[in-house]
Protein backbone atom coordinates (compact mmCIF):
# COMPACT_ATOMS: atom_id res chain seq x y z
CA UNK A 1 0.00 0.00 0.00
CA UNK A 2 1.50 3.23 -0.66
CA UNK A 3 1.82 5.50 1.90
CA UNK A 4 1.04 9.04 1.17
CA UNK A 5 -2.59 8.82 0.76
CA UNK A 6 -4.94 12.04 0.02
CA UNK A 7 -7.09 12.70 2.55
CA UNK A 8 -10.59 11.16 0.91
CA UNK A 9 -8.50 7.79 0.90
CA UNK A 10 -7.87 7.61 4.29
CA UNK A 11 -11.55 8.17 5.18
CA UNK A 12 -12.59 5.19 2.79
CA UNK A 13 -10.09 3.15 4.70
CA UNK A 14 -12.80 3.67 7.83
CA UNK A 15 -15.18 0.66 6.67
CA UNK A 16 -18.66 -0.61 8.13
CA UNK A 17 -17.17 -2.40 10.66
CA UNK A 18 -14.90 0.44 11.71
CA UNK A 19 -17.96 2.51 12.34
CA UNK A 20 -19.54 0.12 14.37
CA UNK A 21 -16.74 -0.52 16.79
CA UNK A 22 -16.50 3.60 17.14
CA UNK A 23 -19.90 4.60 18.05
CA UNK A 24 -20.88 1.28 19.43
CA UNK A 25 -17.67 1.81 21.94
CA UNK A 26 -18.64 5.20 22.24
CA UNK A 27 -22.57 4.96 22.90
CA UNK A 28 -21.68 2.03 25.51
CA UNK A 29 -20.03 4.33 27.59
CA UNK A 30 -22.24 7.38 27.39
CA UNK A 31 -25.19 4.99 27.74
CA UNK A 32 -23.77 2.91 30.68
CA UNK A 33 -22.73 6.17 32.75
CA UNK A 34 -25.76 8.02 32.72
CA UNK A 35 -27.86 4.37 33.35
CA UNK A 36 -26.00 3.82 36.61
CA UNK A 37 -25.76 7.39 37.81
CA UNK A 38 -28.59 9.05 37.36
CA UNK A 39 -29.90 10.01 40.34
CA UNK A 40 -28.43 12.04 43.67
CA UNK A 41 -30.02 13.44 47.05
CA UNK A 42 -27.08 15.60 47.66
CA UNK A 43 -23.96 16.95 46.78
CA UNK A 44 -21.52 14.47 48.46
CA UNK A 45 -22.99 11.89 46.42
CA UNK A 46 -22.89 14.18 43.35
CA UNK A 47 -19.06 15.13 43.80
CA UNK A 48 -17.32 12.04 45.66
CA UNK A 49 -19.53 9.40 44.46
CA UNK A 50 -20.80 8.54 48.22
CA UNK A 51 -17.13 7.82 48.89
CA UNK A 52 -18.07 3.93 47.74
CA UNK A 53 -14.72 3.40 45.15
CA UNK A 54 -12.46 0.52 46.04
CA UNK A 55 -9.03 1.01 45.04
CA UNK A 56 -8.14 -0.46 41.66
CA UNK A 57 -11.46 2.10 40.82
CA UNK A 58 -9.27 4.55 42.13
CA UNK A 59 -6.32 3.65 40.59
CA UNK A 60 -7.60 3.13 37.26
CA UNK A 61 -9.34 6.32 37.62
CA UNK A 62 -6.42 8.47 38.53
CA UNK A 63 -4.56 6.94 35.08
CA UNK A 64 -7.32 7.46 33.17
CA UNK A 65 -7.49 11.31 34.06
CA UNK A 66 -3.61 11.27 33.32
CA UNK A 67 -3.85 9.62 30.47
CA UNK A 68 -5.81 11.91 27.82
CA UNK A 69 -5.79 11.59 24.09
CA UNK A 70 -2.46 13.47 24.00
CA UNK A 71 -0.95 10.23 25.18
CA UNK A 72 -1.74 8.15 22.71
CA UNK A 73 -1.65 10.72 19.67
CA UNK A 74 1.55 12.30 21.10
CA UNK A 75 3.71 9.80 22.52
CA UNK A 76 4.12 7.27 19.73
CA UNK A 77 5.27 10.00 17.60
CA UNK A 78 7.85 11.24 20.09
CA UNK A 79 9.17 7.83 20.53
CA UNK A 80 9.51 7.84 16.84
CA UNK A 81 11.87 10.91 16.36
CA UNK A 82 13.03 11.67 19.67
CA UNK A 83 13.83 7.94 21.02
CA UNK A 84 13.19 6.63 24.54
CA UNK A 85 14.14 9.50 26.53
CA UNK A 86 10.78 10.95 27.15
CA UNK A 87 10.11 8.34 29.59
CA UNK A 88 12.56 10.22 32.13
CA UNK A 89 9.93 12.94 32.52
CA UNK A 90 7.99 10.26 34.73
CA UNK A 91 10.78 8.86 37.02
CA UNK A 92 9.90 11.34 39.48
CA UNK A 93 6.38 9.81 39.90
CA UNK A 94 6.47 7.14 42.13
CA UNK A 95 7.89 9.01 44.57
CA UNK A 96 5.65 11.43 44.07
CA UNK A 97 2.73 9.31 44.88
CA UNK A 98 4.19 7.77 48.42
CA UNK A 99 4.93 11.41 49.14
CA UNK A 100 0.99 12.37 48.70
CA UNK A 101 0.06 8.93 50.84
CA UNK A 102 1.43 9.22 53.42
CA UNK A 103 1.34 13.47 54.24
CA UNK A 104 -1.71 14.79 51.80
CA UNK A 105 -4.51 12.13 51.67
CA UNK A 106 -4.58 11.77 55.38
CA UNK A 107 -4.60 15.61 55.44
CA UNK A 108 -7.86 15.58 53.22
CA UNK A 109 -9.92 12.61 55.22
CA UNK A 110 -9.25 13.88 58.32
CA UNK A 111 -10.84 17.47 56.95
CA UNK A 112 -13.37 15.82 55.02
CA UNK A 113 -12.65 18.25 51.95
CA UNK A 114 -14.51 18.22 48.60
CA UNK A 115 -11.59 19.75 47.34
CA UNK A 116 -7.87 20.18 47.92
CA UNK A 117 -8.48 23.94 48.51
CA UNK A 118 -11.01 24.01 50.98
CA UNK A 119 -7.88 22.90 53.20
CA UNK A 120 -5.83 25.93 52.55
CA UNK A 121 -9.06 28.40 54.41
CA UNK A 122 -8.39 26.04 57.38
CA UNK A 123 -4.77 26.39 57.45
CA UNK A 124 -4.56 29.94 56.36
CA UNK A 125 -7.29 32.16 55.23
CA UNK A 126 -10.03 32.73 52.52
CA UNK A 127 -8.07 34.34 50.43
CA UNK A 128 -5.11 31.82 49.97
CA UNK A 129 -7.78 29.43 49.25
CA UNK A 130 -9.41 31.26 46.21
CA UNK A 131 -6.39 32.37 45.30
CA UNK A 132 -5.30 28.97 44.55
CA UNK A 133 -8.40 27.74 43.42
CA UNK A 134 -8.03 30.26 40.69
CA UNK A 135 -4.98 29.01 39.74
CA UNK A 136 -6.28 26.13 39.23
CA UNK A 137 -9.22 27.16 37.27
CA UNK A 138 -7.25 28.87 34.93
CA UNK A 139 -4.52 25.92 34.28
CA UNK A 140 -7.17 23.17 34.17
CA UNK A 141 -9.65 24.84 32.55
CA UNK A 142 -7.18 25.87 29.32
CA UNK A 143 -6.25 22.35 29.75
CA UNK A 144 -9.63 20.72 29.47
CA UNK A 145 -9.90 22.58 26.14
CA UNK A 146 -6.83 21.09 24.58
CA UNK A 147 -7.43 17.41 25.78
CA UNK A 148 -10.98 17.91 23.43
CA UNK A 149 -8.60 19.86 20.78
CA UNK A 150 -5.68 17.05 20.39
CA UNK A 151 -7.50 14.42 18.70
CA UNK A 152 -10.11 16.24 16.85
CA UNK A 153 -7.40 18.39 15.44
CA UNK A 154 -5.52 15.54 14.24
CA UNK A 155 -8.32 13.22 13.08
CA UNK A 156 -10.01 16.26 11.43
CA UNK A 157 -6.87 16.68 9.04
CA UNK A 158 -6.04 12.43 8.84
CA UNK A 159 -9.96 11.68 7.89
CA UNK A 160 -10.85 15.31 6.25
CA UNK A 161 -13.98 15.41 9.20
CA UNK A 162 -14.75 18.73 10.56
CA UNK A 163 -12.66 20.29 13.25
CA UNK A 164 -15.32 21.99 15.12
CA UNK A 165 -18.20 19.19 14.46
CA UNK A 166 -15.46 17.22 16.08
CA UNK A 167 -14.93 19.17 19.20
CA UNK A 168 -19.00 19.37 19.38
CA UNK A 169 -18.70 16.13 19.49
CA UNK A 170 -16.56 15.05 21.99
CA UNK A 171 -17.69 18.01 24.37
CA UNK A 172 -21.09 17.34 23.95
CA UNK A 173 -21.05 13.17 24.43
CA UNK A 174 -18.27 14.11 27.64
CA UNK A 175 -20.92 16.92 29.11
CA UNK A 176 -23.67 14.56 28.91
CA UNK A 177 -22.84 11.79 31.22
CA UNK A 178 -20.58 13.91 33.42
CA UNK A 179 -23.40 16.30 33.98
CA UNK A 180 -25.62 13.81 34.95
CA UNK A 181 -23.71 11.23 36.42
CA UNK A 182 -21.44 13.22 38.50
CA UNK A 183 -18.39 11.57 39.81
CA UNK A 184 -19.06 8.25 40.41
CA UNK A 185 -20.22 8.56 36.33
CA UNK A 186 -16.41 9.32 35.88
CA UNK A 187 -14.87 6.76 37.89
CA UNK A 188 -17.29 3.76 36.59
CA UNK A 189 -17.12 4.76 32.26
CA UNK A 190 -13.10 5.56 33.07
CA UNK A 191 -12.51 1.71 33.88
CA UNK A 192 -14.46 1.10 30.85
CA UNK A 193 -11.67 3.68 29.03
CA UNK A 194 -9.23 2.11 30.61
CA UNK A 195 -9.52 -1.20 29.51
CA UNK A 196 -10.70 -0.15 25.89
CA UNK A 197 -7.29 2.02 25.97
CA UNK A 198 -5.21 -1.20 26.94
CA UNK A 199 -7.03 -4.08 24.65
CA UNK A 200 -6.46 -0.98 21.90
CA UNK A 201 -2.29 -0.75 22.70
CA UNK A 202 -1.65 -4.20 23.43
CA UNK A 203 -3.21 -5.52 19.83
CA UNK A 204 -1.59 -2.68 17.92
CA UNK A 205 2.02 -3.18 19.15
CA UNK A 206 1.45 -7.40 18.59
CA UNK A 207 0.31 -6.14 15.05
CA UNK A 208 3.30 -4.02 14.63
CA UNK A 209 5.35 -6.67 15.47
CA UNK A 210 3.79 -9.00 12.73
CA UNK A 211 4.06 -6.51 10.10
CA UNK A 212 8.29 -6.88 9.83
CA UNK A 213 9.78 -8.65 7.24
CA UNK A 214 9.88 -12.49 7.99
CA UNK A 215 13.36 -12.54 8.99
CA UNK A 216 12.80 -9.69 11.74
CA UNK A 217 11.76 -10.74 15.18
CA UNK A 218 11.54 -8.32 17.78
CA UNK A 219 15.12 -8.81 18.67
CA UNK A 220 16.25 -8.23 16.05
CA UNK A 221 14.04 -4.66 15.79
CA UNK A 222 15.40 -3.40 19.47
CA UNK A 223 19.33 -3.55 17.67
CA UNK A 224 17.53 -1.84 14.72
CA UNK A 225 16.12 0.78 17.63
CA UNK A 226 19.44 1.18 19.23
CA UNK A 227 21.53 1.69 16.21
CA UNK A 228 19.48 4.82 15.38
CA UNK A 229 19.52 6.03 18.85
CA UNK A 230 16.05 5.59 19.50
CA UNK A 231 16.87 3.20 22.64
CA UNK A 232 18.87 6.16 24.47
CA UNK A 233 16.81 6.27 27.58
CA UNK A 234 18.77 7.66 30.42
CA UNK A 235 20.69 11.33 30.02
CA UNK A 236 22.61 12.33 33.41
CA UNK A 237 23.59 15.39 31.55
CA UNK A 238 23.12 18.96 33.79
CA UNK A 239 22.14 20.85 30.69
CA UNK A 240 19.10 22.75 32.45
CA UNK A 241 17.85 23.99 28.47
CA UNK A 242 18.07 20.38 27.62
CA UNK A 243 14.57 19.13 27.99
CA UNK A 244 14.17 15.30 29.53
CA UNK A 245 16.90 14.05 31.64
CA UNK A 246 17.69 11.74 34.33
CA UNK A 247 17.61 14.94 37.10
CA UNK A 248 15.07 17.27 35.17
CA UNK A 249 12.59 13.61 35.54
CA UNK A 250 13.68 13.21 39.25
CA UNK A 251 13.30 16.40 40.49
CA UNK A 252 11.32 18.54 38.13
CA UNK A 253 8.93 15.08 37.08
CA UNK A 254 8.91 14.72 41.29
CA UNK A 255 7.17 18.33 41.39
CA UNK A 256 5.19 18.40 38.86
CA UNK A 257 3.43 15.01 39.58
CA UNK A 258 3.75 16.28 43.25
CA UNK A 259 1.19 18.78 42.81
CA UNK A 260 -0.60 17.48 39.73
CA UNK A 261 -1.58 14.77 42.08
CA UNK A 262 -1.77 16.08 45.46
CA UNK A 263 -3.16 19.75 44.58
CA UNK A 264 -4.70 19.36 41.10
CA UNK A 265 -8.47 18.90 41.74
CA UNK A 266 -9.06 17.08 38.59
CA UNK A 267 -7.09 13.87 40.01
CA UNK A 268 -8.06 14.74 44.33
CA UNK A 269 -11.40 13.98 43.17
CA UNK A 270 -10.61 10.29 42.09
CA UNK A 271 -8.94 9.57 45.40
CA UNK A 272 -11.18 11.60 47.84
CA UNK A 273 -14.52 9.47 45.98
CA UNK A 274 -12.47 6.03 47.81
CA UNK A 275 -14.34 4.26 49.92
CA UNK A 276 -11.69 5.04 52.55
CA UNK A 277 -8.34 6.64 53.63
CA UNK A 278 -6.55 3.07 52.63
CA UNK A 279 -8.17 2.56 49.90
CA UNK A 280 -7.69 5.60 48.00
CA UNK A 281 -4.23 5.38 49.36
CA UNK A 282 -3.51 1.84 47.31
CA UNK A 283 -5.49 3.53 44.63
CA UNK A 284 -2.35 5.95 44.05
CA UNK A 285 0.14 3.46 44.90
CA UNK A 286 -1.19 1.49 41.91
CA UNK A 287 -0.85 4.22 39.76
CA UNK A 288 2.67 4.96 41.14
CA UNK A 289 3.69 1.43 40.40
CA UNK A 290 1.90 1.25 37.05
CA UNK A 291 2.42 4.64 35.14
CA UNK A 292 6.17 4.32 34.46
CA UNK A 293 6.17 1.25 32.81
CA UNK A 294 2.65 2.06 30.84
CA UNK A 295 4.71 5.10 29.16
CA UNK A 296 7.47 3.19 28.90
CA UNK A 297 5.50 0.78 26.88
CA UNK A 298 3.26 3.57 24.56
CA UNK A 299 7.22 4.94 23.76
CA UNK A 300 7.87 1.06 22.88
CA UNK A 301 5.58 1.25 20.54
CA UNK A 302 6.85 4.43 18.81
CA UNK A 303 9.68 2.95 17.95
CA UNK A 304 8.56 -0.06 16.98
CA UNK A 305 6.62 2.10 14.19
CA UNK A 306 10.03 3.79 13.80
CA UNK A 307 11.37 0.67 12.94
CA UNK A 308 9.01 -0.64 10.46
CA UNK A 309 9.20 2.77 8.53
CA UNK A 310 12.92 1.32 8.26
CA UNK A 311 11.46 -1.06 5.79
CA UNK A 312 8.47 0.88 4.28
CA UNK A 313 8.86 4.09 2.75
CA UNK A 314 7.91 6.75 4.91
CA UNK A 315 6.48 10.26 4.01
CA UNK A 316 8.68 13.10 4.03
CA UNK A 317 5.71 14.80 6.71
CA UNK A 318 3.27 12.89 8.24
CA UNK A 319 0.73 15.90 8.32
CA UNK A 320 -1.50 15.02 4.82
CA UNK A 321 -3.02 18.23 4.52
CA UNK A 322 0.70 19.84 5.06
CA UNK A 323 2.07 17.61 1.89
CA UNK A 324 -1.39 18.75 0.02
CA UNK A 325 -0.51 21.85 0.16
CA UNK A 326 3.21 21.85 -1.09
CA UNK A 327 2.09 19.75 -4.09
CA UNK A 328 -0.66 22.07 -5.35
CA UNK A 329 1.70 24.55 -5.14
CA UNK A 330 4.78 26.60 -7.66
CA UNK A 331 7.30 23.75 -5.46
CA UNK A 332 5.60 20.45 -6.12
CA UNK A 333 8.22 19.83 -7.99
CA UNK A 334 11.02 20.89 -6.20
CA UNK A 335 9.19 18.78 -3.34
CA UNK A 336 8.61 15.80 -5.13
CA UNK A 337 12.53 15.52 -6.31
CA UNK A 338 13.20 16.13 -2.25
CA UNK A 339 10.97 13.31 -1.38
CA UNK A 340 12.81 11.14 -4.31
CA UNK A 341 15.87 12.17 -2.87
CA UNK A 342 14.36 11.37 0.89
CA UNK A 343 13.32 7.60 -0.43
CA UNK A 344 16.90 6.57 -1.69
CA UNK A 345 18.17 8.06 1.86
CA UNK A 346 15.13 5.22 3.06
CA UNK A 347 16.40 2.48 1.02
CA UNK A 348 20.34 3.18 1.95
CA UNK A 349 19.18 2.81 5.63
CA UNK A 350 17.38 -0.45 4.56
CA UNK A 351 20.49 -1.96 3.12
CA UNK A 352 23.18 -0.57 6.10
CA UNK A 353 20.50 -2.43 8.50
CA UNK A 354 20.52 -5.46 6.35
CA UNK A 355 23.77 -5.60 5.65
CA UNK A 356 24.46 -4.96 9.32
CA UNK A 357 27.05 -1.82 9.25
CA UNK A 358 27.81 -0.15 11.89
CA UNK A 359 25.94 2.02 14.21
CA UNK A 360 27.99 5.20 13.11
CA UNK A 361 27.08 4.69 9.67
CA UNK A 362 23.36 4.28 10.52
CA UNK A 363 23.08 7.41 12.97
CA UNK A 364 24.72 9.03 9.71
CA UNK A 365 22.18 8.06 7.49
CA UNK A 366 19.65 8.98 9.83
CA UNK A 367 20.81 12.43 10.52
CA UNK A 368 20.83 12.88 6.85
CA UNK A 369 17.32 11.61 6.18
CA UNK A 370 16.10 14.20 9.33
CA UNK A 371 17.82 16.60 7.28
CA UNK A 372 15.72 16.42 4.56
CA UNK A 373 12.61 16.25 6.79
CA UNK A 374 13.74 19.84 7.91
CA UNK A 375 13.98 20.56 3.92
CA UNK A 376 10.46 19.63 3.80
CA UNK A 377 9.10 21.96 6.70
CA UNK A 378 11.14 24.07 4.98
CA UNK A 379 9.44 23.92 1.30
CA UNK A 380 6.66 23.84 3.15
CA UNK A 381 6.77 27.12 4.93
CA UNK A 382 7.62 28.94 1.97
CA UNK A 383 4.22 28.34 0.42
CA UNK A 384 2.35 28.51 4.32
CA UNK A 385 4.17 30.14 6.70
CA UNK A 386 0.65 29.23 8.94
CA UNK A 387 0.96 25.69 7.97
CA UNK A 388 1.49 23.08 10.85
CA UNK A 389 4.78 21.37 10.05
CA UNK A 390 5.41 19.38 13.36
CA UNK A 391 4.42 16.18 12.23
CA UNK A 392 4.83 14.44 15.90
CA UNK A 393 1.49 14.04 16.58
CA UNK A 394 0.47 12.47 13.40
CA UNK A 395 2.84 9.95 13.19
CA UNK A 396 0.99 6.99 15.20
CA UNK A 397 -2.28 7.68 13.47
CA UNK A 398 -1.20 7.86 9.97
CA UNK A 399 0.31 4.34 10.70
CA UNK A 400 -2.88 3.41 12.26
CA UNK A 401 -5.04 4.23 9.42
CA UNK A 402 -1.65 3.30 6.63
CA UNK A 403 -1.58 -0.05 7.56
CA UNK A 404 -4.01 -1.81 10.53
CA UNK A 405 -7.38 -3.83 9.19
CA UNK A 406 -10.44 -3.16 8.98
CA UNK A 407 -12.42 -3.28 12.81
CA UNK A 408 -8.88 -2.90 14.36
CA UNK A 409 -8.88 0.71 12.74
CA UNK A 410 -12.05 1.72 14.61
CA UNK A 411 -10.83 0.58 17.74
CA UNK A 412 -8.01 2.56 17.91
CA UNK A 413 -9.85 5.21 17.00
CA UNK A 414 -12.14 4.48 20.00
CA UNK A 415 -9.01 4.15 22.41
CA UNK A 416 -8.16 7.88 21.07
CA UNK A 417 -12.01 9.27 21.64
CA UNK A 418 -12.27 7.03 24.99
CA UNK A 419 -8.77 8.79 26.15
CA UNK A 420 -9.91 12.26 25.30
CA UNK A 421 -13.45 11.65 26.62
CA UNK A 422 -11.83 10.09 30.29
CA UNK A 423 -9.54 13.13 30.86
CA UNK A 424 -11.92 15.52 30.40
CA UNK A 425 -14.66 14.35 32.18
CA UNK A 426 -11.89 14.62 35.26
CA UNK A 427 -11.39 18.41 34.25
CA UNK A 428 -15.10 19.20 34.19
CA UNK A 429 -15.92 17.48 37.35
CA UNK A 430 -13.20 18.93 38.94
CA UNK A 431 -13.70 22.61 37.55
CA UNK A 432 -17.28 22.21 39.09
CA UNK A 433 -16.60 21.12 41.75
CA UNK A 434 -13.72 23.71 43.02
CA UNK A 435 -16.08 26.37 41.58
CA UNK A 436 -18.97 25.19 43.52
CA UNK A 437 -17.24 24.48 46.75
CA UNK A 438 -14.39 27.12 46.88
CA UNK A 439 -16.51 29.68 45.05
CA UNK A 440 -20.11 29.31 45.26
CA UNK A 441 -21.39 27.66 48.18
CA UNK A 442 -18.65 29.37 50.54
CA UNK A 443 -20.38 32.37 48.87
CA UNK A 444 -23.88 31.61 49.26
CA UNK A 445 -24.31 29.18 52.36
CA UNK A 446 -27.07 28.15 53.81
CA UNK A 447 -28.65 26.64 50.34
CA UNK A 448 -30.36 22.96 49.75
CA UNK A 449 -28.67 20.27 48.87
CA UNK A 450 -30.55 19.50 45.67
CA UNK A 451 -29.53 23.47 45.16
CA UNK A 452 -25.83 23.18 45.29
CA UNK A 453 -26.22 19.82 43.02
CA UNK A 454 -27.79 21.55 40.58
CA UNK A 455 -25.25 24.66 40.63
CA UNK A 456 -22.57 21.86 40.48
CA UNK A 457 -24.55 20.61 37.03
CA UNK A 458 -24.65 24.08 36.06
CA UNK A 459 -21.01 24.75 36.62
CA UNK A 460 -19.92 21.54 34.58
CA UNK A 461 -22.02 22.73 31.46
CA UNK A 462 -20.51 26.27 31.69
CA UNK A 463 -16.81 24.94 31.83
CA UNK A 464 -17.88 22.11 28.96
CA UNK A 465 -18.40 25.11 26.84
CA UNK A 466 -15.95 26.81 27.74
CA UNK A 467 -13.47 23.86 27.01
CA UNK A 468 -15.43 23.72 23.31
CA UNK A 469 -14.87 27.40 22.53
CA UNK A 470 -10.84 27.32 23.89
CA UNK A 471 -10.80 23.71 21.72
CA UNK A 472 -12.43 25.47 18.66
CA UNK A 473 -9.76 28.33 18.45
CA UNK A 474 -7.44 26.26 19.50
CA UNK A 475 -3.49 25.81 17.32
CA UNK A 476 -1.01 23.41 17.49
CA UNK A 477 1.74 24.32 19.80
CA UNK A 478 5.08 21.77 18.74
CA UNK A 479 3.91 18.75 20.82
CA UNK A 480 0.88 18.35 22.28
CA UNK A 481 1.79 16.25 25.28
CA UNK A 482 4.60 18.86 26.05
CA UNK A 483 1.88 21.76 25.46
CA UNK A 484 -0.17 20.01 28.51
CA UNK A 485 2.50 19.83 30.53
CA UNK A 486 4.37 23.23 29.92
CA UNK A 487 0.86 25.04 30.89
CA UNK A 488 0.80 22.51 34.17
CA UNK A 489 4.46 23.91 34.69
CA UNK A 490 3.62 27.65 34.53
CA UNK A 491 1.28 27.08 37.51
CA UNK A 492 1.97 23.98 39.62
CA UNK A 493 5.03 25.07 40.95
CA UNK A 494 3.11 27.83 42.69
CA UNK A 495 0.82 25.62 44.11
CA UNK A 496 2.87 22.82 45.36
CA UNK A 497 4.87 25.72 47.02
CA UNK A 498 1.52 26.55 49.08
CA UNK A 499 0.77 23.29 49.85
CA UNK A 500 3.69 22.21 50.78
CA UNK A 501 4.35 25.41 53.11
CA UNK A 502 0.94 24.49 54.81
CA UNK A 503 1.45 20.94 55.81
CA UNK A 504 4.85 21.20 56.34
CA UNK A 505 6.25 25.18 57.67
CA UNK A 506 3.18 25.66 60.60
CA UNK A 507 5.10 29.07 61.31
CA UNK A 508 4.21 30.34 57.91
CA UNK A 509 0.76 32.84 57.80
CA UNK A 510 -2.10 33.53 55.30
CA UNK A 511 -0.18 36.91 54.31
CA UNK A 512 3.13 35.55 53.85
CA UNK A 513 2.06 32.84 51.72
CA UNK A 514 -0.21 34.80 49.98
CA UNK A 515 2.19 37.42 48.81
CA UNK A 516 5.04 34.54 47.85
CA UNK A 517 2.82 33.24 45.72
CA UNK A 518 1.59 36.13 43.72
CA UNK A 519 5.49 36.79 43.34
CA UNK A 520 6.12 33.34 42.51
CA UNK A 521 4.09 33.23 39.57
CA UNK A 522 4.94 36.39 38.66
CA UNK A 523 8.68 35.05 38.19
CA UNK A 524 7.16 32.01 36.39
CA UNK A 525 5.80 33.74 33.71
CA UNK A 526 8.45 35.85 33.20
CA UNK A 527 11.05 33.21 33.29
CA UNK A 528 8.56 31.20 30.54
CA UNK A 529 8.21 33.66 28.60
CA UNK A 530 11.67 34.57 27.94
CA UNK A 531 12.84 30.78 27.41
CA UNK A 532 15.34 30.61 30.05
CA UNK A 533 15.20 27.33 31.07
CA UNK A 534 13.73 24.05 30.06
CA UNK A 535 9.74 23.92 31.14
CA UNK A 536 10.79 20.80 34.08
CA UNK A 537 13.00 23.09 35.61
CA UNK A 538 9.82 25.76 35.96
CA UNK A 539 7.94 23.36 38.76
CA UNK A 540 11.13 23.46 40.61
CA UNK A 541 11.80 26.79 40.87
CA UNK A 542 8.01 27.90 41.22
CA UNK A 543 8.11 25.52 44.33
CA UNK A 544 10.78 26.91 45.53
CA UNK A 545 10.59 30.47 45.22
CA UNK A 546 7.13 30.17 46.74
CA UNK A 547 8.71 28.51 50.06
CA UNK A 548 11.30 30.74 50.69
CA UNK A 549 9.84 33.85 49.77
CA UNK A 550 6.72 33.12 52.10
CA UNK A 551 9.64 32.70 54.78
CA UNK A 552 11.74 35.70 54.13
CA UNK A 553 8.02 37.82 53.81
CA UNK A 554 7.19 35.75 57.23
CA UNK A 555 10.07 37.25 58.65
CA UNK A 556 9.77 40.78 57.21
CA UNK A 557 6.53 41.13 59.02
CA UNK A 558 6.80 38.70 61.48
CA UNK A 559 2.81 37.74 61.20
CA UNK A 560 1.03 36.01 63.89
Amino acid sequence: MAFVLPIYDLLQLMETIDWIILLGTLSFIVIFGIWKNNSHKNIQEYLKGGNKARWWTVGLSVMATQASAITFLSTPGQAYHDGMGFVQFYFGLPFAMLIICLFFIPVYHRLKVYTAYEFLENRFDLRVRTLTAILFLIQRGLAAGITIYAPAIILSVVLGWNLKLMVLLVGVLVITYTLIGGTKAVNVTQKQQMFIIFLGMFIAFGFILKSFPENISFTDALKIAGKAGKLEVLDFSFDPNSRYTFWSGLTGGLFLALSYFGTDQSQVQRYLSGKSLKESQMGLIMNGLLKVPMQFFILLVGVMVFVFYQFESAPLNFNPKAIASVKSSALSQEFEALELKNLNTQNKIKTALIKGSSQEEIKQLNKKELAQRENAKELINMINPEQETNDKDYVFISFILGYLPSGLIGLLIAVIFSAAMSSTASELNALSATTTIDLYQRNFVGKSETHYVNVSKAFTLIWGLVAILFASFGNLFENLIQLVNIIGSIFYGTILGIFLVAIFIKKVKSKAVFWSALISELIIIILFSKDIVSFLWLNVIGTTLTIFLSLIIQKKFNEK
